[in-house]
């Protein structure tokens, strides 16, 4: 059975995205400064089509996330597109363009119905509205073998931990203060048994991974 990796950068004081987000500021106020170690990376940059970038004690770690990945789950606040039922003339078909990293199945949490979006480069986009056991199952079906990725946000991390799914989980711990937003671990009172394994320290992030023993 594939196993479920999740992966996500947070701030010192517990945060994945800022305050007041917005479809123009989407990681809220400060967000993106979560990001800046691994927009830097070139491993990061080939994989989302970009030139460029550069190789340090980040970029083993980059390299295992993206290794054997069949699938992934998020949110409907990471897929966007604002809150509510889809727009049927003006439809929100993602933050990546025609063709998104993913190249694989993707599989998107909401309430609200919607078709299946097929996208160029191998990724589609699937809306399931009946639960994050529904949404594990298919895209376990969907990854062949391989692992399925969970990448946020947070209430839908916050689901799966509690629910004692996840059987990975690395964390990027970014040296910043974000002051407010999406906190991660809200209402988690237990991990299931994943301890940490590995710390890997940069000037840049501490990379904690965690799993099963």
């Amino acid at each position: 059975m594939s196993r479920l990796r999740f992966r996500i950068s947070v701030s010192l004081d517990g945060f994945v995205a800022g305050p007041n987000q917005s479809l123009q500021e989407p990681l809220g106020t400060g967000g993106e400064r979560l990001h800046v170690w691994v927009i830097a990376l070139q491993s990061w940059r080939q994989a989302h089509g970009r030139e460029g970038g550069v190789v340090n004690e980040s970029t083993p770690v980059m390299e295992r996330e993206l290794a054997n990945i069949g699938a992934t789950i998020m949110g409907r606040n990471m897929f966007g597109g604002a809150p509510g039922p889809w727009s049927k003339t003006d439809p929100w078909n993602g933050w990546w363009g025609r063709t998104p990293p993913f190249h694989h199945p993707v599989f998107v949490l909401t309430h609200h119905p919607r078709e299946p979006l097929m996208m160029e480069g191998g990724t589609s986009f699937t809306f399931v509205t009946d639960g994050i056991e529904s949404a594990l199952d298919q895209a376990q079906r969907a990854a062949n073998g391989k692992d399925v990725a969970l990448a946020g946000g947070a209430r839908v991390a916050q689901q799966y931990l509690s629910a004692g799914l996840v059987d990975e989980m690395q964390l990027h711990l970014v040296p910043t203060l974000l002051g407010g937003g999406e906190r991660l671990f809200e209402q988690v009172r237990d991990l299931h048994g994943l301890a940490l394994v590995d710390t890997i320290a940069t000037r840049e992030v501490v990379h904690l991974k965690f799993a099963r023993t």
